[in-house]
């Protein structure tokens, strides 16, 4: 049944203007906002954790534009033949791109740091087309038609996916030849993290990109692909984080992780309604 979903999702925003097919994604939104019990529940406590807010009528307003932005992402990435040159100088304006060059300058690979905010699929497309390729790290899913589909539509934006548990080996090869590795931080799938404060509150942070900080030497650049009102895009480069000065591993990928969790908490704070995690972030 997804997969048909997603099907029809691709048709319509491959048939219609951008406007009509995010109008169009919106009312589906609302929808699901109103028959996902689970989803809504665990959108809204997620929100009520890092605004603080006690309002039920604001934090269930804010709910449902988390649920509007999220299909609006949706009809980007299923655009993503539709994406070129024109649309980037047209609609994402690019900040910080210094930072990115400084890191490659280094030569030892840039780990490009995101998060479930914004529009993280388009950003690894953007920065494709203004510097070399990306290999993204991205999540298997269990329908292999829905997997084959992502992956088409990921290769269609000139990234290169590469599935959690066999993405080891392939992101130290593309780091030693000095390229871009995309993975996301706010959130472990694979149960091998650690617990990091997020919000003031203990959070299973995935370790993946300071083990490959702390083994290759690579650089990490914190990288958001940002909506704004006008449904244009900021992508920010962020200055590269600093290096963690300890001759113990884990003490180094802790510390990496630390400043990594401490760049994506004050995004997710600039932008809750684009933070995207439809599960509880915090299970302690």
């Amino acid at each position: 049944m997804l997969y048909i979903m997603y099907r029809i999702g691709y048709f319509l925003a491959m048939s219609l203007s951008t406007k009509s097919a995010y109008g169009v994604a919106c009312a589906m939104a609302d929808l699901w906002c109103l028959v996902s019990c689970a989803d809504r529940k665990a959108v809204k406590y997620n929100l009520q954790k890092i605004t603080g807010l006690k309002d039920q009528r604001q934090l269930n307003r804010m709910t449902r534009q988390v649920f509007r932005n999220f299909a609006k992402y949706l009809v980007d990435f299923f655009r993503f033949s539709k994406i070129d040159g024109n649309y980037i100088k047209r609609f994402v304006k690019v900040e910080g791109i210094d930072n990115l060059d400084e890191a490659l300058s280094k030569g030892k690979g840039v780990v490009l740091l995101s998060a479930h905010i914004g529009n993280w699929e388009l950003g690894a497309l953007v920065v494709s087309s203004l510097r070399q390729p990306v290999m993204a790290v991205v999540l298997t899913h269990g329908d292999k038609r829905i997997n084959d589909f992502f992956t088409r539509q990921r290769m269609a934006g000139k990234v290169k996916p590469i599935e959690i548990g066999i993405s080891l080996r392939s992101c130290y090869e593309a780091l030693k030849n000095n390229g871009l590795v995309a993975l996301l931080g706010d959130r472990d799938f694979s149960g091998n993290g650690f617990y990091i404060d997020f919000f003031g509150s203990p959070a299973l942070v995935p370790k993946g990109p300071a083990v490959f900080s702390a083994r290759l030497d690579a650089e990490i650049v914190p990288t958001f692909m940002v909506r704004e009102k006008d449904d244009t895009f900021r992508l920010i480069f962020e200055p590269r984080l600093k290096k963690i000065s300890t001759f113990e591993e884990d003490g180094r990928v802790k510390g990496i992780m630390k400043e990594y969790i401490s760049v994506i908490e004050s995004y997710v704070k600039m932008y809750p309604t684009q933070w995207y995690m439809f599960k509880r972030e915090w299970t302690q």
